[in-house]
């Protein structure tokens, strides 16, 4: 999608309605993930794909009729081997695409989300995909604000606040509710599209701990960084697939790499020469979470440091340390778990009490 807005933002500036096609689920080997799209414009002029060429015939005329009578349809496409002229995929998996209308009556949010998206700014467009809700209906979720509707209050309440849990993560799926927002039904299906690149966890520490809380970070959406100074622990096959493995001075390392109000530092070295001088740096810096490995008589010694180092109070505050959520965790897994809860609770503002003895709304409606 990102590459065919600047296409669509001059359609749409143009006043000239468009049909949008998005893949919104797949199964086995299709050949795109969701999100990919493909839009018919004027004089039938095509951008984008969402399959690679197996079914762009069939979703372009989709795409056309939609733009020509305005309403959307939902589409799916799997293998077919018995026909040799039937529309499928030749991978064998299957994809399901919603086809919309875009005009500036359909949707009156489509250019501010595409300046966001050309600014580099988060937003997340939901849009119904099938239900008692109007399919094709749009409201696009930024942090701080939402535009547009999905029909009914409660959807539009409920939809809101997992939008900003995706966004938080750049995370992009359906997800199903009841007709007025309901989470424990599926009645209404909803597309959530995320505009915002997956958040970063730094781990500093190449040791067993460090291995659960990557899996786990990655799990919860993160594109998961392990740093350390000892090359024989700092190897890949020590780590997940997918897990970037650096070798280099912990502090040296975080000072070359950008961050920003998403990113979670876990510092796990528990080594006053690698985690003090990582902490002066981390603590002066933006990030969403900063937390330290050791035990309180670490903790103590670690602070008294720092205070030497020159960090303020209000810096110090920043630090989560011990690590984690109190859950009695010993094994490197449950470590991990712990960790996760505290940046999740930390995140939307929970209490690490459980529910049960909690009262009032369990999911927060605020922004994230």
């Amino acid at each position: 999608m990102r590459e065919i807005l600047p296409v669509l933002e001059r359609w749409y500036a143009a006043r000239v309605p468009f049909g949008l096609a998005t893949v919104v689920t797949v199964s086995r080997s299709a050949p795109r993930e969701p999100g990919a799209s493909m839009a018919v414009g004027p004089d039938d002029e095509v951008v984008g794909s969402v399959s690679g060429g197996c079914v762009e015939g069939a979703v372009f005329e989709l795409a056309q009729e939609v733009a020509a009578d305005g309403e959307a349809r939902l589409e799916t496409f799997g293998y077919s081997d018995e026909d040799a002229f039937a529309v499928g995929l030749t991978c064998g998996g299957e994809i399901s695409v919603l086809v919309r209308p875009v005009t500036h009556e359909s949707d009156p949010t489509f250019g501010a989300v595409a300046a966001s998206v050309a600014a580099g700014d988060p937003v997340t467009v939901a849009t119904v995909v099938d239900g008692p809700a109007p399919r094709g209906a749009t409201l696009a979720v930024w942090p701080g604000t939402v535009a547009g509707t999905l029909g009914a209050p409660g959807l539009d309440v409920a939809v809101t606040a997992d939008a900003r849990g995706e966004l938080a993560q750049g995370a992009t799926g359906l997800r199903h509710y009841g007709a007025r927002g309901e989470r424990r039904e599926d009645a209404v299906t909803v597309f959530l599209h995320s505009f915002a690149p997956p958040p970063r966890m730094l781990v500093f520490g190449a040791i067993d701990y460090a291995a659960a809380v990557a899996r786990i970070g990655a799990f919860l959406g993160y594109r998961v960084t392990v740093c350390d100074a000892r090359p024989v622990f700092a190897t890949p096959k020590r780590f997940p697939a997918g897990v970037e493995v650096v070798v280099d001075w912990p502090n040296r390392y975080l000072h070359g790499t950008e961050t920003d109000e998403r990113t979670v530092i876990c510092v796990l070295t528990h080594d006053p020469k690698f985690d003090v001088p990582l902490l002066e740096e981390a603590l002066r810096r933006p990030a969403a979470y900063i937390g330290a490995m050791g035990s309180r008589r670490t903790h103590h010694d670690r602070l008294e440091r720092l205070v030497e180092a020159g960090l303020t109070e209000d810096e110090l505050a920043r630090l989560r340390s011990p690590v984690g959520l109190d859950l009695g965790a010993r094994t490197p897994e449950e470590v991990a778990v712990s960790v996760a809860a505290e940046i999740v609770a930390l995140r939307w503002g929970g209490t690490g009490a459980p529910l049960a003895v909690t009262a009032g709304a369990i999911h927060a409606t605020g922004s994230a």
